[in-house]
């Protein structure tokens, strides 16, 4: 399956390819003329039946297109009512109800919605937005008193921001938000960049439970 996404003037192709024998068949990708993406233009290799998959299984890069890397960000320390340093500190107060997470939001949770905002700004600074990133690495640390990092409530934050439209419609499609039921996401967004999420013992700053690094492109315009 091959679609193209028209984001903003710029092309876009996401191929869904069909597996066999848990191989793909790389002489279908040539055929269609896809493989090497031809100049300015990125190309998401999706997994095969499903209509909402949430990261790609790689992404080509035609040549000469322009890159953007940003640093690792981490979350704003934006709850002041919080004692600094602490992970509570990293909360963006916009997701709080009356000082408090909505219910079964995780802190890795409320802490990932804070820094993909502020990957978005970051983005935004460069003339880019999160339709153009194409790879992802995410660094969890486990909560206090925790064993082990929030994977589950990372990738609740992050289905707000990329990989929630279906690949059939186009439409957006609902995400959860703690335990709350599925509702439209907040930014909808068809990009399945290619990523990955280690578990970190210490991230750089006292509070954090997540850090981000993306990748994004700036593919040649429409003529």
């Amino acid at each position: 399956m091959r679609m193209l996404h028209h984001l903003g003037g710029r092309t876009k192709i996401v191929l869904a390819v069909a597996l066999t024998a848990g191989l793909v068949a790389p002489t279908t990708a040539v055929a269609a003329g896809l493989f090497p993406p031809r100049p300015g233009t990125t190309v998401s290799v999706l997994p095969a039946g499903q209509d909402n998959p949430s990261i790609a299984d790689g992404v080509a890069i035609g040549r000469g297109t322009a890159i953007y890397k940003t640093s690792g960000l981490g979350p704003g320390g934006l709850n002041t009512a919080a004692a600094a340093g602490t992970e509570a500190r990293y909360i963006d107060p916009v997701d709080l109800v009356d000082g408090q997470l909505p219910p079964g939001v995780t802190i890795t949770e409320a802490q990932g919605l804070n820094v993909l905002r502020r990957i978005g700004e970051n983005l935004a600074r460069a003339g880019l937005s999160y339709d153009d990133v194409i790879t992802m690495r995410v660094f969890l640390q486990n909560p206090a008193g925790q064993e082990k990092m929030d994977f589950a409530g990372w990738n609740r934050a992050y289905r707000q921001f990329f990989a929630n439209t279906s690949l059939a419609t186009g439409e957006p499609v609902n995400v959860p938000l703690g335990s709350a039921a599925p509702a439209p996401p907040m930014v909808a967004n068809p990009a399945r960049p290619s990523r990955f999420a280690l578990e970190i013992e210490n991230l750089p700053v006292n509070g954090w439970l997540v850090e981000v690094e993306v990748d994004a492109a700036y593919p040649a315009k429409n003529e």
